[in-house]
């Protein structure tokens, strides 16, 4: 990049490559609408699994690796930048398809399964860094919410294509050759298009009070403050979490219980299809929307609507109650999703920010694992209605904890500077208490 021209922060200024990133997230989200009604099926039906706990590994095996893939993208796009972990992640991605495709065993596909959660944590992450970057302060949300409304449409799309294709044929291989395309074309865009914002964010750092030569902060020192030292980062963390676990309801759970309920493989793609539509247009709302009332309103709300919406699961076995619930869950979530990703940017200085995002989406995104298996434990020892209502009280007690955690955090002036982190103590007094 050029060192020599002025770099201008903001959507207006930086709309071709924001669209551009819109778009390749796009793809990364299309690769996971793969799986997430056709896998817990294909684990039923091509290799007779009975047990709710081992369907559901191949999301434990995805959450753990996209965690600790979120936590490494984080801190290397920090220290090398975006791009380079963005090829990585379409690189790994490619062969994902295949190995389902060709499957002979179960545990190939928990192993495609590691492969694409080092696929989605490297590339998502980037992509939503990026977006950050460019944007600027003063619209985090808006950035936020078009990447996860462009991502979790895509999502939907494709989670509704594979199932209809699915219905079709069969549940391999058809369905899996969108993913080589997806792969591909997310590959070739990233190569040839995307350019490096990483001087988008030091020019912010330089801009921010407090701004300092020093070095940037050792990576404990910020883990150890998004995880558990700051009452806000925590609050934001936990969050994030639960909200992931509950997703594995729609995921894992959910195809199970229409099986049971021969409830067909179109028809279940459906249910999930509208909770993924419902998220993702809706961060193109809530997203914008978070910088003009704020992130602890849509956080907190947004927990609790999800709460509802799991709990109308157990209410009916109605496929229009199901269908219900999965748009008022999908509503839950575009109203937290995009909003906890600019809370966390709002407190973190520019120059450890994709950290505090990285170590942030480690959380997060372990909600998957922790979500599979809670749901399979819960499941093959009381049943998955249980199951079900025990995530539903889990994600309205983390409400709770957010309303009492998380001050609001749109338009603050005071990020947390580079200095204080690195020279204040890891006492609770100080590391609790608010600026």
């Amino acid at each position: 990049m050029n060192s020599r021209r002025p770099l201008r922060l903001g959507l207006a200024a930086n709309w071709r490559q924001f669209t551009l990133l819109v778009t390749i997230n796009a793809f990364v989200g299309a690769m996971l609408g793969l799986e997430r009604t056709i896998v817990p099926l294909i684990a039923a039906k091509d290799f007779g699994l009975t047990s709710v706990s081992v369907t559901l590994s191949f999301i434990v095996s995805f959450g753990i690796v996209k965690a600790l893939a979120n936590l490494f993208a984080g801190r290397s796009a920090d220290c090398f930048g975006r791009k380079p972990l963005l090829i990585a992640g379409w690189l790994i991605g490619l062969p994902v398809p295949l190995l389902v495709i060709v499957a002979p065993r179960w545990e190939w596909i928990v192993f495609a399964n590691i492969l694409l959660g080092i696929n989605q944590g490297l590339c998502w992450s980037a992509a939503v860094i990026m977006k950050i970057d460019l944007v600027g302060p003063a619209q985090r949300g808006l950035a936020t919410g078009l990447n996860e409304f462009g991502g979790y449409l895509a999502m939907a799309f494709s989670t509704v294509a594979s199932g209809w294709i699915a219905a079709q044929t069969a549940l391999r291989p058809y369905p899996f050759y969108l993913g080589i395309g997806f792969a591909a074309s997310g590959l070739a865009l990233s190569v040839l298009f995307v350019r490096e914002t990483q001087d988008y964010a030091r020019q912010e750092a330089a801009q921010q009070p407090g701004a300092t030569s020093e070095g940037r902060p050792s990576f404990w020192t910020i883990f150890r403050r998004v995880s558990w030292q700051d009452k806000r980062f925590f609050s934001l963390a936990q969050g994030g979490l639960v909200n992931n676990l509950n997703d594995v309801v729609i995921w894992g759970l959910l195809p199970l219980l229409a099986l049971k309920a021969g409830v067909s493989v179109a028809e279940a793609a459906t249910l999930g299809g509208v909770y993924l539509g419902v998220w993702g247009t809706s961060q193109a709302i809530t997203g914008p929307l978070s910088d003009r009332i704020g992130r602890k309103i849509l956080t907190v709300g947004g927990l609790w609507v999800q709460a509802v919406g799991i709990a109308l699961f157990v209410l009916s076995s109605d496929q229009r109650l199901w269908l219900l619930a999965t748009g008022v869950m999908g509503l839950g979530t575009g109203m937290v999703y995009p909003t906890l990703l600019a809370a966390i940017s709002d407190l973190a200085h520019p120059s450890w920010r994709a950290s505090a995002l990285g170590t942030y989406r480690l959380w997060r995104d372990s909600g998957y694992a922790c979500g599979a298996l809670l749901g399979g434990v819960l499941s093959d020892a009381f049943g998955i209605h249980l199951a079900i209502a025990a995530i539903a009280l889990l994600t309205a007690l983390s409400g709770i904890g957010a309303f009492r955690l998380l001050p609001e955090t749109a338009g603050r002036k005071d990020t947390l500077p580079l200095q204080r982190v690195e020279t204040r103590p890891a006492t609770p007094e100080s590391t609790l208490s608010e600026p």
